[in-house]
Formats: structure tokens, sequence, C-alpha cells
């Protein structure tokens, strides 16, 4: 985006700079914002919850405030299964239909506490989970989806409707759908956002992300919520250790994601960066079916209640995980929870030599119809706990994006974005 782009698209970045120069004021973006959605989301459906009267109220009222932080009077959107006190949170339900929190999430907190305009409420799988499709579009192509389950706040950032909006994964959930959204987008360090207030379905793999227009309002949202890593600058690609790892699941993708980390890998090296290739140890070929195993048993746990309160109306995608249907016994549990930890100091000192990973970030474009798309290339990072930067990089054969992730090592987050600021110019032509 440059100087001379219209309001709502500018990056959160440049907006916060003119704000805090006294060039533009929140309500007038918010406006934009507003009438953005207006024009578009009828038929994109990003947004199950919006209340424009409040959201300008809200704006005008932060004009009038000193600055709080850079993030003051900048709308960010937030997806519906992550509580607000102010606005429904119904997690795409029809047994929570208007429900009302009465307070918001961690994450919630901590943007509102910073002049955040909480503009409103992102479609999103049923519990950011399984049953109901959240039934949001691809703002490049309304017939093919957005991903799941942070499909409203991907394809409201890649729309240019919001600057940042909230996502979670649990398995790839923010970063398939900035893949196929054309985002940025970062995963970060597992434990490092509260999880607070936010619909749990397994503890020990639910993150809260964000989406983006460039690495440096990811980095914004970072610096905000305290991430870890050292974020001091880095020059640029040329020096840097780039290792190319295929992942497990290669034979998962299709030739638009391959050709994507070919591209990628290939720009990089002309950029003065020393690529290698990296085949991570066979024991991380069991990483994919262990995510299953603690995704289902934790989900028992998260879903016995709603299973116990409302029977057969609940979807029966959660009833089959408190009724342990996959058949899951403890000692599956416990030899998945072994080999992630295994995995983890593991991967933790292989990338450790690396400045960063490249990985795929899909398994292509997204696919044709609303239902979520295939989380397989993201599960085995959610795992390892580690950070990851989805890099809205390439265009496939539709004419669909097509992104790549960089990861680092777990705790690595400010490092890696400033690893990703560095190699955004080289790989994605659209930031040069």
């Amino acid at each position: 985006m440059t100087d001379d782009s219209p309001l709502h698209a500018l990056t959160a970045s440049a907006a916060s700079a003119r704000l805090a120069a006294g060039t533009l004021t929140s309500e007038a973006l918010t406006r934009a914002c507003l009438e953005r959605i207006a024009a578009r989301d009828g038929d994109l459906k990003a947004f199950a919850y919006l209340d424009p009267d409040r959201a300008i109220r809200i704006a005008r009222e932060l004009d009038k405030e000193p600055r709080r932080s850079p993030l003051h009077g900048v709308p960010v959107a937030v997806k519906d299964m992550i509580d607000t006190a102010d606005m429904p949170t119904a997690y795409n339900s029809p047994l929570f239909d208007g429900h009302r929190p009465s307070l918001d999430a961690a994450c919630v907190a901590v943007l509102r506490a910073a002049g955040a305009v909480l503009i409103g409420k992102t479609e999103t799988t049923e519990f950011a989970a399984a049953g109901r499709d959240a039934p949001t579009g691809n703002p490049h192509d309304l017939s093919r989806t957005s991903g799941g389950s942070s499909a409203g706040s991907a394809a409201a950032v890649g729309d240019a409707q919001v600057p940042l909006a909230l996502g979670t994964q649990t398995g790839g959930s923010t970063i398939r759908p900035a893949s196929f959204c054309g985002a940025y987008a970062l995963k970060p360090s597992w434990s490092t956002v509260s999880r607070e207030g936010a619909k749990f379905y397994s503890v020990s793999l639910d993150t809260v992300g964000w989406y983006a227009r460039s690495v440096a309002d990811l980095d914004l949202m970072a610096d905000l919520f305290g991430l870890p890593g050292d974020p001091a600058p880095v020059a640029g690609p040329a020096g840097l250790r780039i290792a190319v790892c295929r992942s497990p699941e290669w034979e998962s993708t299709e030739a638009p994601s391959r050709d994507a980390l070919m591209d990628a890998a290939a720009r990089l090296r002309d950029a003065g960066a020393v690529v290698d290739e990296l085949t991570l140890p066979p024991r991380f070929d069991g990483l994919t079916a262990a995510h299953k195993v603690i995704l289902h048993s934790e989900g028992r746990t998260a879903f016995l209640p709603l299973a116990r309160t409302f029977g057969d109306r609940l979807h029966d995608d959660f009833r089959s995980r408190v009724e342990n249907r996959e058949g899951f016994s403890a000692d599956d549990l416990i030899a998945a929870y072994d080999l992630a930890a295994l995995c983890r100091v593991a991967f933790d000192g292989i990338a450790r030599s690396y400045d960063a990973v490249l990985t795929p970030s899909a398994p292509g474009e997204a696919p044709v119809g609303r239902r979520p798309g295939n989380p397989v290339m993201n599960q085995i990072w959610t795992l390892l706990h580690v950070p990851c930067v989805n890099v809205p990089a390439f265009t496939g054969p539709n004419r669909m994006p097509v992104g790549v992730t960089l990861a680092g090592p777990r705790l690595s987050d400010r490092r890696l974005l400033a690893v990703a600021a560095a190699l955004a110019p080289v790989l994605d032509r659209s930031a040069a």
C-alpha cells in the first residue's frame, strides 16, 4: 500500500503514523472501513456481527483522548469465538445465538486498553473446531473458500475491510486462511498470548494469532502483546541462512504450493541468502498423527460440558469427540505427548542453525466451495509450538494467492518477524 491508498486500504502502520501526526482521525478511518464492509460484505460474509454506530461512537471518543499506544484509533476485527463484553459471541453455533459474555477475553482487553477500535466480530467454524462451516467466501474469488476456522478474519483483512484481525490456530486456522486470502499472518509461539476468554478446543495446541497487511503490522501487535525474541531489525536477505523444508506432508501439496516454495527459494538465493534443503528426522513423520490424537483427546475434555448440557442438539462432530469414536487410548495420548516433546527439543536445535525455516502454508490454492480446506501443512508446526509467519508471496494458475511460511524455534517470535521483514520485499513483489 502507498501513501495515496484509500483510507480503508492503509496498513495499520501507515494509519498509526497518520493518526499520531494528526492528519487522520480514527472516526474517518473507521468510517472508511465500514463503508468498505457495507460495499463488499453482503457477498463475502466476513462479519458475523457489526454495529456501525457503536464503532463510530468509540472511534469519535478515542479521537478526544491522548494516544495510548501505536494502535490507538486503529480498527481491529475479532474472531467470533473470542469473548467481547460489548458485542455478542455466538461461536457460529445455533446454541449460542445472541450470547453476551460479561467480560472481554484477555487478548481483547489488551487491545481495548491500547485504544484499538474493536470494529466487529468475524465468522468462524463452529467453536473454531468442527460442526458448522463459516459462510465466508474468498475475497479474490467468491466461489472459493477463505479457509477455516478463522475464515472471516482472514477474508476481512484480505479484502481490505479492516487492517488487523484476531484469529486462532489449533491445526492450521490462522496460517492456511492467510495463504488462501493473501494476508500476512502470525501464529505466535504457543502460550505467549493468553487464551483466557477464547473458546477452548485443545489446551496444548490452541494459539491466538492475527492477520495484517504487512510484517510491520504484525510486529505492531507483537510489541503490544509482549512477544518474546530479539526485535532488532535485520539489514536484508544477504547472508541469512534459510532452510527449505518440504515437511513430512509434502505428498499432500499441489503444484501451486510446490512451485511457490521452489520460487521462494530461488528468489532468496538470488538475493544473497544461503539456502539449504532441510529434511526433518524420521521421528517427525509421526507428528501429524500425534496432532490428531491430542486434538481429539483434548477436544473430548473441551466439549464434554456442552454435550452434557445440550445433548443431541450439539452437532455430532463434537459428540463424536466426547464419545471418543476414534478410539484413542490413554497410551495413544501419552505416546503423542512424548513424541511432541521430543520433536520440539529436536526442532529447536535444528532451527537455531538457521535464520528461518521456509515451508508451505497450505496444500495449494483455496479450493472451490466454502469448506475450510486441509490443515495438513500446518499441524506439525502447531504441535511443535513454534512461531509461524505467512507471507502472501505468490499467485497460482487460477490467480489465487499462495503463501509460504517462515518458522523459527520456540519463543523466537520477534526475531522471526525481523527476518520476515527483511525477506518480504524479495518474496512478496507487492511489498517491494
